[in-house]
């Protein structure tokens, strides 16, 4: 558990620097703050419980997604606002670096093996992702029918 909160402040910080770097207006810095350390953490769990980081990757980016998509509703803002610095955590940037020094080192195995992991991976965040933002578009629809808006 202790190691859990560790890695939710280590991803607070990481998203605080990645809005910083990002221009975030100062007023939606926290809630970027939280969307990402939630996403890392949910990746976290995920990967814990069921030792596949494609997944993690994926479950990260649906929580990344619909609490942007939450926050952008509530701040009346673009969802990208919150959904750039939060998705930066899981980014496979070490992986990406492990296939490029194993491709440099001739080991054309790890080359492959690690390579198609880590597009798997950043496969699931974007699908992730898309998943999120059509789930919400469809509960928007639903909702405007049931209030009679959309008839």
């Amino acid at each position: 558990m202790m190691q859990l909160l560790t890695q939710f402040i280590l991803a607070l910080f990481a998203t605080l620097s990645f809005s910083v770097i990002f221009r975030v207006p100062l007023n939606k810095i926290p809630a970027c703050v939280i969307i990402g350390a939630l996403g890392w953490v949910t990746y976290v769990v995920t990967f814990d419980y069921l030792d596949s980081p494609v997944i993690g990757c994926f479950a990260g980016a649906c929580t990344v997604g619909l609490l942007s998509s939450i926050s952008a509703r509530v701040f009346k803002e673009a969802a990208t606002v919150f959904v750039i610095p939060g998705i930066l955590c899981l980014v496979p940037g070490f992986r990406i670096y492990r296939t490029m020094e194993a491709l440099l080192l001739h080991n054309y195995e790890d080359t492959a093996e690690i390579g198609v992991e880590t597009l798997l991976m950043a496969g699931a965040i974007a699908i992730g992702l898309l998943v999120m933002g059509v789930v919400v578009g469809l509960l928007r629809i639903v909702y405007r029918k049931g209030r009679g808006i959309l008839t």
